[in-house]
């Protein structure tokens, strides 16, 4: 195996040790998911040709949806194009009334990575890679700079608030030229979505509209066209975290949500979005709750619904808009300790901490301890695992024997999720009877 340098080495043993997917090194320690993996490498492609891509990746709470969300991520940045990475949030949703859709296009905006800047906060650089690319056309042209810019930014003004995109870039080259640096701080303000008022917008720029709640997916859409006139390929948007949809306490925020999804998917599947696609990592009860997931909203039930004919072949369709991750086989699990073993030594064999038998022994505890879960969830299986190779690597006296048998490792469960009792339980425990007519948020009672 090739040697792991010692900044990606540490970089991974944090990131593991944490619960968390690292940034980096991914393809020291990804194993299994060829199929899942096989079918977004066919999305993407899809994208660089010019169509568009819609995944909603299903799992448990430590099942990896994280980890395959990073993995894809680094795939399109090698395919050469523009990533927007972001968690979803209480604070940050895809449509709201207070600001926090803004937020969530703040976000994306402020971890924009480029094959160049992976690690993100690459919007500076596409924007003056876009202007180089325009200046190098109007030298081998002879033409204005200007007119060549405006003659490549007129596509954009058919979408909505393409004209003020289009003359803000066209702005950034004025202060690019004259040497003016808050013209230019001003103009990535008003790309990353950081103005709050279209007054100051004017004020400072020009132009009479602004990123707000109601059309982050309109300027998402923009930036795709944008970045494709740059020279990438497309645009990718990761979002994880989307179970916090579902946490939502209002039915009625929950639906405004649901209702972008929805058209985020009819825009996708329909082929109406050009060189973009969309990444959602979520967990089942985000998906099938009848109640409050989106199986609740008619219109996405219909579209999301498993498909019958792959469910009576007990087979996989991985061209379904939901992608289930399937458990890791025992086998798998394996490779992927010998993997962290690996990076622990640096690449180097002769420094592995433990032998075989103890990658053995260790999977032997977790399945007594906790079950097959721990082929479901493997966080706390890795975590546990990195624990123990931490321990090793600072006492080297100590025997591995010895330590196997005393690890506790927890089942992973989130438990900001509730179980509903239904009408006629909740009616036995409070005594009433009765059908209610309150709207699914007002809980008489409920269990973790």
């Amino acid at each position: 195996m090739a040697n792991i340098r010692p900044r990606e080495r540490t970089a991974i043993i944090q990131s593991l040790r944490a619960g968390v997917t690292p940034r980096v090194g991914l393809e020291h320690i990804q194993v299994g998911r060829v199929n899942e993996v096989k079918a977004l490498i066919e999305d993407l492609d899809n994208i660089c040709s010019g169509g568009s891509a819609f995944r909603i990746i299903i799992g448990d709470f430590g099942a990896g949806k994280s980890f395959f969300l990073q993995l894809i991520r680094y795939i399109a940045l090698e395919k050469n194009m523009v990533v927007l990475n972001a968690d979803l949030s209480p604070d940050r949703r895809l449509y709201a009334s207070n600001g926090q859709a803004r937020s969530l296009y703040k976000e994306l905006t402020h971890n924009l990575a480029t094959r160049a800047h992976p690690e993100g906060n690459a919007t500076i650089p596409l924007v003056e890679k876009f202007i180089t690319e325009q200046r190098r056309i109007a030298d081998a042209t002879g033409q204005e700079v200007d007119k060549v810019i405006k003659e490549k930014l007129d596509s954009l003004s058919e979408l909505v608030d393409g004209y003020d995109f289009a003359y803000a870039i066209a702005t950034y080259w004025k202060a690019y030229n004259t040497g003016n640096e808050e013209l230019k701080n001003n103009v990535i303000r008003y790309l990353r979505g950081e103005y709050t008022t279209r007054s100051d917008a004017k004020k400072d720029l020009g132009v009479r509209s602004i990123v707000d709640d109601n059309n982050v997916y309109d300027h998402l859409k923009l930036l795709s066209r944008f970045v494709c006139q740059a020279g990438n390929k497309g645009l990718l948007v990761n979002l994880d975290e989307v179970v916090n949809l579902y946490k939502l306490p209002s039915q009625r925020a929950r639906s405004a949500n649901y209702e972008q999804v929805l058209r985020i998917l009819n825009d996708c599947l329909q082929g109406s979005a050009e060189n973009l696609g969309f990444l959602m990592g979520g967990t089942p009860e985000f998906l099938m709750d009848q109640r409050k997931g989106l199986y609740s909203y008619e219109a996405l039930h219909s579209r999301l619904s498993e498909n019958t004919f792959a469910q009576i072949a007990n087979v996989v369709d991985y061209h379904s808009p939901i992608l289930m991750l399937n458990n890791l086989s025992p086998e798998e699990l394996f490779v992927l300790l010998s993997n962290i073993r690996n990076v622990f030594a640096g690449g180097d064999k002769d420094k592995y901490l433990v032998p075989d038998e103890a990658l053995t022994a260790f999977l032997q505890h977790c399945n007594q301890n906790i079950g097959d879960a721990y082929f479901r969830t493997p966080r706390n299986t890795i975590k546990a695992f990195v624990d123990l190779l931490s321990v090793l690597e600072q006492n080297p006296d100590l025997k591995w024997q010895s330590l196997i048998g005393n690890i506790k490792i927890s089942t992973e469960q989130d438990l900001s999720l509730v179980t509903v009792e239904n009408d006629t339980n909740c009616a036995a425990q409070t005594g009433k009877t009765g059908s209610s007519t309150d709207d699914d948020d007002d809980l008489t009672s409920f269990t973790l």
